[in-house]
């Protein structure tokens, strides 16, 4: 280590430069140099507690959040349109990759070596609210390793520490964005309170607050829908609630009509409101993109309205369609710090998900 104590000392000359000139003062004959300490290394002036009184004086306490949301690196690219990457890409919404990033993917392919050797948790971004203390996590995964079956050992091994670390640090709440919840996965982290039953900190996955705004999206005029796409934990929600309503709720796949008839279970008021239709003249589609092929979306009619229910953003395949954002909020002007999007959201809108944290 002290080999290279004049490298550190040169690189954290301005951060440190006053506790290092300190000892000048409290010792004999050291520590002449203020703003370039490399010579008192060369000449044999260098205190020897400097490199001690360095690591003391940059330790401090690490600020225990209150909430913590924990979400997951999208594309390659997706490091730099975080607040840690480049400030003009963090403040925009991240729709497309801009091809001036080629340039660096010596750097991004470092940066995805790093991450993978390194395969831990770390701080994106700190916020605060009134009182409270939020931080958002972030797994060093990739959207497409989610989509591996063989991964999921992996990252679930990865997202149990998550928790037991806020656990440890004394976190409320953590919530589990973008693919960090799924039935598939861990069952929308129900996996992780039952193998820890005696967890203090509360894992929410936030879709009840999802569902919230989606229905709060709705047209007035609203009377039948179509819903579309992977079924999840919203997708069932949505549609009990809907058919609670009074509105016609559509399923165009007969697989998923005999899903959601199940989920209904024998409530035949509510059953009554679900119809398996091959009619697409819809005006509005309750979608999981992921689920929804580019052939259905152009066998809806003009003007359809489509609304996502899902984390990930829907393909604008139409030009004569209109298209939601994935269900999100604005966020309170009292909510200190957010100096870059959330992902494909405009600036200071908060998914649904992150919020219910």
């Amino acid at each position: 280590y002290f080999r290279f104590a004049f490298i550190l000392h040169y690189v954290n000359t301005f951060r440190s430069k006053h506790r290092f000139h300190s000892l000048h003062h409290t010792q004999f004959r050291t520590n002449y140099s203020l703003f370039m300490p490399i010579y008192d290394y060369i000449y044999g002036t260098m205190d020897k507690s400097s490199d001690s009184l360095y690591e003391s004086s940059i330790k401090r306490q690490d600020e225990v959040p209150d909430v913590v949301h924990l979400m997951h690196l999208t594309t390659p690219e997706s490091i730099y349109h975080l607040r840690l990457g480049f400030a003009s890409l963090a403040s925009q919404p991240h729709i497309a990759s801009k091809w001036y990033l080629w340039l660096t993917w010596p750097v991004t392919v470092w940066t995805m070596m790093l991450t993978r050797i390194y395969g831990r948790t770390f701080v994106v971004e700190r916020h605060r609210f009134d009182k409270l203390k939020l931080q958002t996590w972030s797994l060093p995964k990739y959207k497409l390793q989610y989509l591996l079956q063989w991964q999921s050992q992996s990252i679930n091994s990865l997202i149990e520490e998550a928790i037991l670390e806020a656990e440890e640090k004394g976190v409320k709440v953590l919530s589990l964005g973008l693919l960090n919840q799924g039935e598939e996965l861990n069952r929308y982290g129900g996996l992780y309170v039952q193998k820890h039953p005696k967890l203090k900190t509360k894992v929410v996955d936030g879709s009840t607050l999802a569902v919230a705004v989606i229905l709060n999206n709705l047209p007035k005029w609203t009377t039948q829908i179509v819903l579309r796409g992977k079924l999840t934990k919203v997708a069932y929600a949505i549609a009990f609630a809907l058919c609670q309503r009074g509105i016609q709720v559509a399923a165009l796949d007969e697989v998923e009509y005999m899903k959601l008839g199940k989920s209904f279970g024998t409530n035949s008021s509510v059953s009554n409101k679900l119809v398996l239709s091959k009619n697409y003249s819809h005006k509005i589609w309750l979608d999981c993109f992921d689920g929804l092929s580019e052939e259905e979306q152009t066998k809806a009619s003009k003007g359809t309205i489509f609304i996502p229910f899902s984390q990930f953003p829907p393909n604008k395949l139409r030009k004569d369609c209109f298209y939601h954002h994935t269900p999100a909020m604005a966020t309170p002007l009292s909510l200190e710090n957010l100096h870059s999007c959330e992902n494909w959201l405009p600036r200071r809108v908060m998914s649904a998900w992150r919020i219910a944290g």
